[in-house]
């Protein structure tokens, strides 16, 4: 299949799981139902479910999952690891920190921009120090202690956080953000992320070249006049504030950064610029659908996406850990 047909297929089914998303709710509504309340017809409490419940929430889902679907394929092509993703990083933990941070002083509430730029602060702070990481160890397995480390670290700190919480709201609020959800989120909701997380994947798609010839190994890239600083500064930039963004809107959620790249890769020749684009739109369907399931839960179970999201994608992490260490050894 050629990358036009892949990100058809892809494009058609995010398009399907959308739709889905729309008929899926504890109010039962008919496709007929849904489909003129979309054209804007049908009865007034129709829309609301529609356009300021049930598609917002899908949309958040989707544009989350393509952030960090694009941010962990450039990540692993800037780091030739298929391990390494922004949750197994370290990157969305501190970037949770940083959206816990302003809820725990508060600042949240002054500006709705202050809860995406902490976000987004902690995120880039985080990828700064993985790329300086990988610039001074040359073992993978190091880099990816040093992730490990740097997320449990920024995990200990938002536990510390919560643990000082002043009232039981604004520990709800971080406990949230901790475990990953896009209940209750509006277009509103949406609006402050979004200049970041347009701004990151934009800035992921214009050094994307640089990861191609990044498989040559670095020697081999400088010397087919790949400006490799260029490359990593436009990698760890995109990413911070793709990941950041996504954390502001739907709190830390792992794993989906991993197995969607994963996917991809034999469809696009495991060619690392290729596999941006299809890696987006996999994850954001595949957070979709794993938010379809959440809603398909008991209403008494209260499952979070990100709690859904690492279950599944948990499993693949260690079957790719394991089948790298097999082909390696």
């Amino acid at each position: 299949m050629t990358d036009r047909g892949v990100l058809l297929a892809l494009a058609a089914a995010v398009f399907a799981a959308l739709a889905a998303a729309c008929l899926v709710g504890s109010t039962s509504l008919g496709v007929d139902r849904v489909l003129a309340a979309l054209a804007g017809g049908g009865s007034a409490g129709d829309r609301v479910v529609v356009w300021e419940i049930r598609l917002p929430r899908a949309v958040a889902a989707l544009v989350v999952g393509a952030a960090l679907g694009a941010s962990g394929a450039s990540l692993q092509g800037l780091l030739r690891n298929p391990l390494a993703e922004p949750g197994v990083l370290g990157v969305s933990a501190a970037a949770a920190l940083g959206a816990t941070t302003v809820i725990y002083y508060g600042i949240a509430g002054a500006g709705t921009l202050a809860l995406p730029m902490a976000a987004v602060a902690g995120a880039l702070a985080a990828t700064a120090l993985l790329t300086a990481a990988a610039r001074r160890v040359g073992s993978v397995v190091t880099l990816i202690l040093v992730g490990v480390g740097l997320s449990s670290f920024a995990g200990s700190l938002t536990a510390l956080l919560m643990n000082l919480a002043p009232h039981p709201f604004s520990l709800s609020d971080m406990l949230n953000w901790m475990l990953g959800t896009v209940a209750n989120r509006s277009f509103n909701d949406l609006l402050p992320a979004a200049p970041f997380l347009a701004a990151g994947l934009a800035i992921l798609f214009a050094g994307r070249r640089g990861l191609s010839a990044l498989t040559l190994g670095e020697e081999g890239a400088a010397g087919v006049g790949v400006d490799l600083p260029r490359t990593r500064r436009l990698v760890v930039l995109g990413a911070g504030l793709a990941t950041g963004a996504a954390v502001a809107i739907a709190g830390a959620i792992g794993f989906v950064g991993i197995v969607a790249p994963h996917l991809v890769r034999p469809l696009v020749n495991h060619d690392p610029a290729r596999t941006l684009a299809p890696s987006a739109l996999l994850a954001g369907l595949i957070l979709v659908l794993a938010d379809i399931g959440v809603r398909w839960a008991p209403p008494d179970a209260e499952l979070k996406l990100g709690v859904v999201a690492a279950l599944l994608g948990a499993p693949v992490f260690i079957w790719i850990a394991a089948r790298r260490r097999v082909t390696s050894g």
